[in-house]
Protein backbone atom coordinates (compact mmCIF):
# COMPACT_ATOMS: atom_id res chain seq x y z
CA UNK A 1 0.00 0.00 0.00
CA UNK A 2 1.40 3.40 -0.93
CA UNK A 3 1.65 5.93 1.88
CA UNK A 4 -0.66 8.92 1.88
CA UNK A 5 1.89 11.05 3.71
CA UNK A 6 3.47 13.73 1.56
CA UNK A 7 6.92 13.41 3.02
CA UNK A 8 8.04 12.29 -0.44
CA UNK A 9 7.82 14.90 -3.15
CA UNK A 10 5.06 14.24 -5.67
CA UNK A 11 5.93 14.00 -9.35
CA UNK A 12 6.03 17.30 -11.25
CA UNK A 13 3.78 15.85 -13.97
CA UNK A 14 1.08 13.92 -12.11
CA UNK A 15 -0.69 10.91 -13.57
CA UNK A 16 -3.96 9.28 -12.59
CA UNK A 17 -2.07 6.89 -10.30
CA UNK A 18 -0.29 9.74 -8.48
CA UNK A 19 -3.14 12.26 -8.50
CA UNK A 20 -3.92 12.13 -4.77
CA UNK A 21 -0.26 12.33 -3.78
CA UNK A 22 0.15 15.31 -6.11
CA UNK A 23 -2.92 17.02 -4.63
CA UNK A 24 -1.62 16.54 -1.07
CA UNK A 25 1.83 17.75 -2.04
CA UNK A 26 0.33 20.85 -3.67
CA UNK A 27 -1.82 21.50 -0.60
CA UNK A 28 1.20 21.09 1.65
CA UNK A 29 3.19 23.61 -0.36
CA UNK A 30 0.29 26.08 -0.40
CA UNK A 31 -0.28 25.84 3.36
CA UNK A 32 3.43 26.17 4.06
CA UNK A 33 3.54 29.37 1.99
CA UNK A 34 0.45 30.64 3.82
CA UNK A 35 2.10 30.00 7.20
CA UNK A 36 5.13 31.98 6.11
CA UNK A 37 2.86 34.69 4.69
CA UNK A 38 1.36 35.17 8.15
CA UNK A 39 4.81 36.11 9.45
CA UNK A 40 5.39 38.45 6.47
CA UNK A 41 2.15 40.23 7.36
CA UNK A 42 3.01 40.36 11.07
CA UNK A 43 6.49 41.82 10.52
CA UNK A 44 5.48 43.93 7.49
CA UNK A 45 8.42 42.59 5.50
CA UNK A 46 9.49 39.54 3.53
CA UNK A 47 11.78 36.80 4.73
CA UNK A 48 15.07 38.41 3.67
CA UNK A 49 14.04 42.07 3.92
CA UNK A 50 15.27 44.53 6.53
CA UNK A 51 13.03 46.76 8.62
CA UNK A 52 11.90 49.64 6.42
CA UNK A 53 11.61 52.27 9.17
CA UNK A 54 12.44 52.90 12.79
CA UNK A 55 8.81 52.52 13.84
CA UNK A 56 8.30 49.32 11.81
CA UNK A 57 6.90 46.32 13.70
CA UNK A 58 9.45 44.71 16.02
CA UNK A 59 10.38 41.06 15.98
CA UNK A 60 12.42 38.80 13.78
CA UNK A 61 12.26 35.35 12.27
CA UNK A 62 13.92 32.52 14.12
CA UNK A 63 13.76 29.62 11.69
CA UNK A 64 11.13 26.90 11.86
CA UNK A 65 9.77 24.50 14.41
CA UNK A 66 10.02 20.75 14.10
CA UNK A 67 8.07 19.14 11.22
CA UNK A 68 4.49 18.53 12.28
CA UNK A 69 2.06 16.11 10.72
CA UNK A 70 -1.43 17.42 10.07
CA UNK A 71 -4.31 15.11 9.13
CA UNK A 72 -6.74 16.44 6.51
CA UNK A 73 -9.80 14.74 5.07
CA UNK A 74 -7.76 13.59 2.06
CA UNK A 75 -4.68 12.41 3.93
CA UNK A 76 -1.79 13.57 6.07
CA UNK A 77 0.70 16.31 5.22
CA UNK A 78 3.80 17.66 6.96
CA UNK A 79 4.24 21.34 7.85
CA UNK A 80 6.80 23.45 9.73
CA UNK A 81 5.54 26.44 11.71
CA UNK A 82 7.71 29.57 11.40
CA UNK A 83 9.12 30.84 14.70
CA UNK A 84 9.20 34.52 15.61
CA UNK A 85 11.21 36.16 18.40
CA UNK A 86 11.40 39.64 19.87
CA UNK A 87 7.65 40.21 20.13
CA UNK A 88 5.78 41.65 23.10
CA UNK A 89 3.34 38.73 22.90
CA UNK A 90 3.75 35.18 21.67
CA UNK A 91 2.95 34.75 17.99
CA UNK A 92 0.02 32.39 17.34
CA UNK A 93 -0.75 31.24 13.83
CA UNK A 94 -4.40 31.63 12.78
CA UNK A 95 -3.95 28.84 10.24
CA UNK A 96 -2.26 26.25 12.43
CA UNK A 97 -2.61 26.90 16.17
CA UNK A 98 -0.27 25.17 18.59
CA UNK A 99 -0.87 21.49 19.37
CA UNK A 100 -3.35 20.98 16.54
CA UNK A 101 -2.80 17.69 14.72
CA UNK A 102 -6.01 17.29 12.71
CA UNK A 103 -8.58 19.53 11.06
CA UNK A 104 -12.06 20.11 12.52
CA UNK A 105 -13.55 17.84 9.82
CA UNK A 106 -11.29 14.94 10.79
CA UNK A 107 -12.09 15.61 14.45
CA UNK A 108 -15.81 15.30 13.72
CA UNK A 109 -15.21 12.08 11.78
CA UNK A 110 -13.79 10.21 14.78
CA UNK A 111 -16.88 10.24 17.06
CA UNK A 112 -19.07 9.46 14.04
CA UNK A 113 -17.05 6.30 13.36
CA UNK A 114 -17.33 5.37 17.04
CA UNK A 115 -21.09 5.93 17.11
CA UNK A 116 -21.48 3.82 13.96
CA UNK A 117 -19.92 0.87 15.78
CA UNK A 118 -16.21 0.96 14.90
CA UNK A 119 -14.41 -0.84 17.71
CA UNK A 120 -11.61 0.97 19.51
CA UNK A 121 -9.10 -1.66 18.39
CA UNK A 122 -10.05 -1.08 14.73
CA UNK A 123 -9.56 2.70 14.79
CA UNK A 124 -5.84 2.55 14.09
CA UNK A 125 -6.13 0.37 10.98
CA UNK A 126 -9.18 2.25 9.64
CA UNK A 127 -7.65 5.70 10.12
CA UNK A 128 -4.32 4.68 8.64
CA UNK A 129 -6.23 3.59 5.55
CA UNK A 130 -8.18 6.86 5.40
CA UNK A 131 -5.55 9.35 6.49
CA UNK A 132 -2.26 7.60 5.68
CA UNK A 133 0.43 5.91 7.73
CA UNK A 134 1.71 9.28 8.91
CA UNK A 135 -1.56 10.20 10.65
CA UNK A 136 -0.79 11.48 14.19
CA UNK A 137 -3.21 9.06 15.84
CA UNK A 138 -2.41 6.20 18.17
CA UNK A 139 -4.30 3.67 20.27
CA UNK A 140 -3.76 5.71 23.48
CA UNK A 141 -4.99 8.90 21.79
CA UNK A 142 -8.13 7.11 20.56
CA UNK A 143 -8.69 5.77 24.09
CA UNK A 144 -8.43 9.31 25.49
CA UNK A 145 -10.88 10.61 22.88
CA UNK A 146 -13.34 7.82 23.68
CA UNK A 147 -13.12 8.60 27.41
CA UNK A 148 -13.76 12.25 26.62
CA UNK A 149 -16.84 11.44 24.51
CA UNK A 150 -18.26 9.24 27.25
CA UNK A 151 -17.67 11.94 29.86
CA UNK A 152 -19.40 14.52 27.64
CA UNK A 153 -22.35 12.16 27.17
CA UNK A 154 -22.69 11.53 30.91
CA UNK A 155 -22.63 15.29 31.51
CA UNK A 156 -25.23 15.82 28.77
CA UNK A 157 -27.55 13.22 30.31
CA UNK A 158 -27.49 14.88 33.73
CA UNK A 159 -27.81 18.51 32.62
CA UNK A 160 -30.79 20.52 33.82
CA UNK A 161 -33.56 21.25 31.32
CA UNK A 162 -35.60 23.41 33.66
CA UNK A 163 -34.69 26.62 31.84
CA UNK A 164 -35.43 25.26 28.35
CA UNK A 165 -38.48 26.43 26.47
CA UNK A 166 -39.01 23.28 24.42
CA UNK A 167 -41.00 23.81 21.24
CA UNK A 168 -40.52 20.32 19.81
CA UNK A 169 -38.66 17.27 21.09
CA UNK A 170 -37.88 14.43 18.73
CA UNK A 171 -37.27 11.04 20.31
CA UNK A 172 -35.56 8.27 18.41
CA UNK A 173 -33.56 5.17 19.21
CA UNK A 174 -31.55 2.37 17.67
CA UNK A 175 -31.61 -1.21 18.85
CA UNK A 176 -28.48 -3.24 18.14
CA UNK A 177 -28.87 -7.01 18.38
CA UNK A 178 -25.65 -7.70 20.24
CA UNK A 179 -26.49 -9.36 23.52
CA UNK A 180 -28.34 -8.80 26.77
CA UNK A 181 -26.42 -5.69 27.78
CA UNK A 182 -27.44 -3.95 24.54
CA UNK A 183 -31.05 -4.95 25.23
CA UNK A 184 -30.89 -3.33 28.64
CA UNK A 185 -29.25 -0.22 27.23
CA UNK A 186 -31.88 0.18 24.50
CA UNK A 187 -34.74 -0.08 27.01
CA UNK A 188 -32.95 2.26 29.40
CA UNK A 189 -32.48 4.97 26.76
CA UNK A 190 -36.10 4.70 25.63
CA UNK A 191 -37.35 5.04 29.20
CA UNK A 192 -35.03 8.00 29.82
CA UNK A 193 -36.56 9.73 26.81
CA UNK A 194 -40.05 8.94 28.09
CA UNK A 195 -39.24 10.33 31.55
CA UNK A 196 -37.83 13.52 29.98
CA UNK A 197 -40.98 14.17 27.94
CA UNK A 198 -43.11 13.76 31.06
CA UNK A 199 -40.92 16.15 33.08
CA UNK A 200 -41.28 18.73 30.31
CA UNK A 201 -45.01 18.16 30.00
CA UNK A 202 -44.60 17.58 26.24
CA UNK A 203 -47.57 15.26 25.72
CA UNK A 204 -47.14 14.87 21.97
CA UNK A 205 -43.52 13.85 22.41
CA UNK A 206 -44.59 11.61 25.30
CA UNK A 207 -46.82 9.73 22.87
CA UNK A 208 -43.86 9.27 20.49
CA UNK A 209 -41.66 8.12 23.39
CA UNK A 210 -44.29 5.59 24.48
CA UNK A 211 -44.48 4.15 20.96
CA UNK A 212 -40.67 3.99 20.80
CA UNK A 213 -40.60 2.19 24.16
CA UNK A 214 -43.11 -0.27 22.75
CA UNK A 215 -40.93 -0.86 19.67
CA UNK A 216 -37.85 -1.51 21.81
CA UNK A 217 -39.68 -3.70 24.32
CA UNK A 218 -41.29 -5.68 21.50
CA UNK A 219 -37.95 -6.22 19.77
CA UNK A 220 -36.22 -7.52 22.90
CA UNK A 221 -39.22 -9.62 23.93
CA UNK A 222 -40.17 -7.63 27.03
CA UNK A 223 -43.62 -8.30 28.48
CA UNK A 224 -44.63 -4.65 28.79
CA UNK A 225 -44.46 -3.88 25.04
CA UNK A 226 -48.25 -3.98 24.63
CA UNK A 227 -48.74 -1.64 27.57
CA UNK A 228 -46.52 1.01 26.00
CA UNK A 229 -48.32 0.69 22.67
CA UNK A 230 -51.73 0.97 24.33
CA UNK A 231 -50.72 4.10 26.26
CA UNK A 232 -49.24 5.64 23.12
CA UNK A 233 -52.38 4.79 21.13
CA UNK A 234 -54.71 6.34 23.70
CA UNK A 235 -52.65 9.54 23.93
CA UNK A 236 -52.23 9.81 20.16
CA UNK A 237 -55.98 9.42 19.66
CA UNK A 238 -56.66 12.07 22.31
CA UNK A 239 -54.26 14.52 20.64
CA UNK A 240 -55.37 13.73 17.09
CA UNK A 241 -51.95 12.41 16.03
CA UNK A 242 -53.16 10.18 13.20
CA UNK A 243 -49.72 9.13 11.83
CA UNK A 244 -48.71 7.96 15.30
CA UNK A 245 -52.03 6.14 15.70
CA UNK A 246 -51.14 4.20 12.56
CA UNK A 247 -47.66 3.46 13.94
CA UNK A 248 -49.16 2.10 17.16
CA UNK A 249 -51.51 -0.21 15.24
CA UNK A 250 -48.55 -1.38 13.13
CA UNK A 251 -46.52 -2.11 16.27
CA UNK A 252 -49.40 -3.95 17.91
CA UNK A 253 -50.02 -5.95 14.73
CA UNK A 254 -46.39 -7.09 14.56
CA UNK A 255 -46.42 -7.91 18.26
CA UNK A 256 -49.65 -9.93 18.03
CA UNK A 257 -48.38 -11.84 14.98
CA UNK A 258 -45.24 -12.90 16.88
CA UNK A 259 -47.47 -14.01 19.78
CA UNK A 260 -49.51 -16.18 17.40
CA UNK A 261 -52.70 -14.13 17.82
CA UNK A 262 -53.29 -13.83 14.09
CA UNK A 263 -56.84 -12.49 14.11
CA UNK A 264 -55.96 -9.55 16.34
CA UNK A 265 -52.77 -9.01 14.35
CA UNK A 266 -54.73 -8.75 11.08
CA UNK A 267 -57.15 -6.25 12.62
CA UNK A 268 -54.35 -3.95 13.77
CA UNK A 269 -52.43 -4.28 10.50
CA UNK A 270 -55.53 -3.64 8.41
CA UNK A 271 -56.21 -0.51 10.46
CA UNK A 272 -52.63 0.68 9.98
CA UNK A 273 -52.76 -0.06 6.24
CA UNK A 274 -56.03 1.87 5.81
CA UNK A 275 -54.71 4.87 7.74
CA UNK A 276 -51.39 4.99 5.90
CA UNK A 277 -53.20 4.80 2.57
CA UNK A 278 -55.56 7.63 3.53
CA UNK A 279 -52.61 9.81 4.62
CA UNK A 280 -50.54 8.82 1.57
CA UNK A 281 -47.73 7.60 3.83
CA UNK A 282 -46.28 5.28 1.22
CA UNK A 283 -43.17 4.19 3.07
CA UNK A 284 -45.12 3.01 6.10
CA UNK A 285 -47.89 1.64 3.91
CA UNK A 286 -45.35 -0.71 2.32
CA UNK A 287 -44.19 -1.77 5.80
CA UNK A 288 -47.73 -2.59 6.91
CA UNK A 289 -48.55 -4.43 3.69
CA UNK A 290 -45.35 -6.46 4.03
CA UNK A 291 -46.46 -7.55 7.50
CA UNK A 292 -49.85 -8.60 6.11
CA UNK A 293 -48.13 -10.66 3.42
CA UNK A 294 -46.42 -12.67 6.14
CA UNK A 295 -49.75 -14.34 6.83
CA UNK A 296 -49.96 -15.53 3.23
CA UNK A 297 -46.38 -16.77 3.07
Amino acid sequence: MSKKSTEMVAASSPTWETLEAFARQSMQQFLQRTLEGEVDELLARGRYERRAAVDAPVGYRNGFGKPRRLSLSNGTITLRRPRVRGLAECFESRLLPAFKRRTEEVGRLLPELYLHGLAQGDFDLALRGLLGDGAPLSAPSIARLKAGWQAEYELWKTRSVADLDVVYLWVDGVYVKAGLEKDKAAISYALEALALTRRLGARGNEAHALCLSGDVASTVGAADAEGYYRQALALANELGMRPLVGDCHLGLGKLRRRMGKHQEAREHLNTATTMYREMDMRFWLEKAEAELREFVS
